[in-house]
């Protein structure tokens, strides 16, 4: 069965509700004089049904529309679409649309459609991008009800085998990471992490656990929020390796929390790297500008984002995906932070 046939008319609504097609549509466009009991009772049926009545977002999609939508969802978390020494997000974006545009596609950029007042256009695409689900991501939630086509980057670490999805490596990135940091010379090395539920946080914490584990290392974890940036790096700095036996090495996901840390390290007099190795999980600008410079995966949006559109792509065209295909290895750029003379 297709997609298209397969989604809810406002007959089907009207039949459920146990009403007329024009009750129906009065009732979601706040037309007419109608009952709230009966209002209610039609957009309870609809929700249920996933039937959506924006012309829009109905009616231009009976025919392709040659739009994919992209919901990057670290986004909502920040205060900021455009955060500041960060990259991964507009090299992401940029490398998506071209990839759509090579295969005759626009691409969208969307605000989280399941949110409250999230424009009607948001679900206006032929099929959706959701970079980062959260848990139990409502989005993903959303778009499967509606039976809107979408892929995952990364998975929602709640329902991991639910949806189509990229999976991203983090485990293996951690174990990249960390062995460098050793090989360098730490021998306690710490872990700071964002707090957005994703599968990026949830599977480095996990790898890190596994590895202290496996080397006879106390495990030392700290959680910051994404938007504290390079000041919430450097107040953890000051709280962290303030300690009679601090780490000698810290592997902070973000590259934001990264330069903070290092900048709070010479604020209490360490060197680094002579006293202390840093390294980030996400190659950004702050992490290739800092003084010195950091060490960083470069986790290579570029070719995660294409391969991603590709994804859609052959899910909108009914071809065949395998799901078991990796994502873009990523590349550890060994900078300053780690190297010792």
């Amino acid at each position: 069965m297709s997609i298209e046939a397969a989604r809810p008319t406002i007959n089907d609504v009207a039949q459920r509700a146990g009403v007329s097609r024009t009750t129906v549509s009065n009732a979601l466009n706040g037309k007419g004089t109608i009952g709230a009991e009966t209002i209610e009772r039609v957009k309870r049926v609809a929700d249920e049904l996933g039937y959506e009545p924006n012309a829009v977002a109905r009616g231009l999609r009976q025919s392709k529309l040659g739009v994919i939508s992209l919901l990057i969802r670290p986004l909502e978390s920040l205060d900021t679409a455009l955060p500041e020494g960060v990259d991964y997000f507009l090299r992401f974006a940029g490398s998506a649309a071209l990839a759509a545009m090579d295969h005759g596609y626009s691409l969208m950029l969307i605000t989280d459609p399941a949110k409250p007042g999230a424009p009607p256009s948001s679900l206006a695409a032929d099929g959706c991008l959701v970079e980062a689900p959260i848990r139990n991501d409502p989005a993903l939630t959303l778009l499967d009800r509606k039976r809107i086509p979408f892929v995952a980057v990364g998975v929602d670490p709640a329902r991991p085998d639910d949806f189509p999805a990229i999976a991203q490596q983090t485990e293996r990135d951690t174990f990249l990471v960390l062995d460098h940091l050793r090989e360098a010379g730490a021998r306690r090395i710490a872990l700071v992490t964002g707090t957005d539920e994703n599968s990026w946080n949830t599977l480095a914490r996990r790898g890190y656990e596994s590895w202290a584990a496996r080397h006879g290392i106390e495990p030392v974890i700290r959680s910051l929020d994404e938007t504290s940036g390079v000041d919430g790096g450097r107040a953890l700095a000051h709280e962290l390796l303030a300690g009679q036996t601090p780490p000698d090495g810290v592997y902070c996901l973000t590259g934001r929390h990264a330069a903070g840390l290092v900048a709070g390290a010479g604020e209490l007099g360490l060197r680094v790297p002579d006293d202390l190795l840093v390294a980030a999980g996400s190659d950004a600008v702050v992490t290739r500008t800092s003084t010195p410079t950091i060490t960083a995966l470069d986790m290579r949006p570029v070719e995660t984002a294409r391969l991603a559109v590709e994804s859609l792509i052959r899910v909108l065209e009914g071809e065949p995906v395998d799901w078991s295909l990796m994502d873009p290895e990523s590349l550890l750029v060994v900078r300053d932070s780690t190297s010792r003379r």
